[in-house]
Formats: C-alpha cells, structure tokens, sequence
C-alpha cells in the first residue's frame, strides 16, 4: 500500500471549504439537529431523572452526565456528516466525481471531508459547551481546553465514518453501524452511570470503546482534576485516530478508482 499522506497539499482547504459553504445555507436546521438529541437527554435524563437519584461521585446527576454528552455531540456530528453525509456527495450528487476531475487528488478530497467531519465536531461541541455554561454546568475557561478534546473526537469518528462509507452499498448499510456500534457505545461508555459500578464484564468492553476516553477526559476538563493519566486517553485517541485517517484516504480511493 502506498503512503497516500504523500498525495496530500494545500487543496485539501478548497474541498473543506466547498462544505463550509454548503452548509451556511443550512445552518440552522443543522444545528438544531446536532443539538436535540444531546439537550433531550440533558433535560430529560439529567434533571428529570436525576431528581430522584443522590450524589454520583460527589456531584449532582446532571453534571456527572453533561460532560460525556458534551462529546458525544461531537461524536455523533462528525459519524453522521461522514457517513450520510459523505455518502451524498458521494453517490447523489456526484461531488468527489467532480472534484477528482480536477487537479485535486483522491486523497486531498477524502482528507478534506474528513477535515470537514471535524470541523462539524468541534462545531458541535462549541455550542453544547455554551448550553453547559448557560446551565451552571460547565467555566468558560473549558473552551482552553475543550476544542483539543472535541478534535481528536472528530478525527478518530470522522475518519472511521469514511471507512464504513467506503464499503457502503446503500443508505441501509449505515444502520447497522450506527446501531451496532455507535449507539451501544454511547450507553456503555461511561457517559451516564460510572463504570466502576458496572459488572466486569462491562468494564472490560469499555476499555475497548474510544469514546469511554473521551468521556474520561471531558469530565476531567469539566470537573477535574486534571492529571497526567489524561495524557494516555489523548493519545490513544490521537494514535488510533490518525491510523483510521490513513486507512480511511486508503479505502476510498479504492472504492471511488473502483
């Protein structure tokens, strides 16, 4: 397999910037979506819920829950912008078809979506975080630390995303990835009861799920404390992410030369 970082240049930005565009005129209606769901659980979860439920860790329930839905948000505006997302420009509009004709490569147009899926990431989660603000959760110096968070987020389920579309036959194919993966994880990783409380087995499989490090290191940046160990849960997030984006300019460029 050749290195297709090699491919890659400065014209990445132009296809970032075609889905910039394109979405301002959508603005609102994606917004509204990339929130809903978070703010459901907030509300429904966190202080319905939560009302009848004591201390978790110290903490009121909605604060423990907050900053694992704080990335999920991202987590699931970079999956959704690169998978149904993708998949339309891909096959409906015919946008990388377009875009390949022209002087930009496979890998710069791939890169560029994927660079777009964290942009939504990061996004996402700027206006989950003033939610939190406005609800007492969350300081507003967390927007020191938080946008380092909300990229290594995008890129890891960006990247992955691009994967599962490249060997996507149709619309449908998305669901088992989304139901199977995507939504399993986001009970089981932490976000809403403490993982040293489940059964082991849980906690095993949990070590396995990117977003459990994210969650981790999320509600450190929220709450604290903020040590050293947060260092591994980037770097697993970064590593892995940066694999997935190698493997995922490698799959489409197969699947669009195909």
């Amino acid at each position: 397999m050749n290195n297709p970082l090699r491919a890659l240049s400065y014209r990445t930005y132009y296809v970032w910037k075609r889905n910039l565009v394109s979405y301002s005129r959508f603005a609102l209606p994606g917004f509204i979506a990339s929130l809903g769901e978070p703010l459901l659980y907030l509300v429904a979860m966190g202080i319905g819920i939560g009302s009848y439920m004591g201390l978790i860790n110290g903490m009121p329930y909605l604060n423990f829950m907050a900053p694992g839905l704080l990335v999920s948000t991202s987590m699931f505006s970079s999956t959704y912008e690169c998978t149904f997302g993708a998949y339309v420009r891909m096959t409906v509009e015919k946008v990388y078809s377009a875009l390949i004709v022209t002087p930009l490569t496979v890998e710069e147009v791939i890169a560029g979506e994927i660079l777009w899926g964290i942009t939504r990431a990061m996004f996402s989660g700027c206006i989950m975080l003033i939610v939190l603000i406005l609800f007492g959760i969350a300081h507003p110096a967390s927007f020191l630390l938080m946008p380092f968070l909300w990229f290594s987020v995008g890129l890891f389920f960006s990247s992955l995303a691009i994967i599962v579309t490249s060997f996507a036959p149709h619309f449908d194919f998305f669901t088992y990835y989304l139901e199977l993966f995507i939504t399993p994880m986001f009970f089981f990783s932490g976000i809403f009861f403490p993982l040293d409380r489940m059964p082991a087995v849980v906690k095993v499989i949990s070590h396995f799920l990117p977003l459990t490090y994210a969650v981790e290191i999320s509600r450190a940046f929220i709450h604290g404390p903020i040590g050293w160990n947060l260092l591994l849960n980037f770097a697993v997030l970064l590593i892995s992410g940066f694999g997935l984006f190698v493997l995922a300019l490698y799959r489409m460029k197969k699947r669009l030369i195909k």
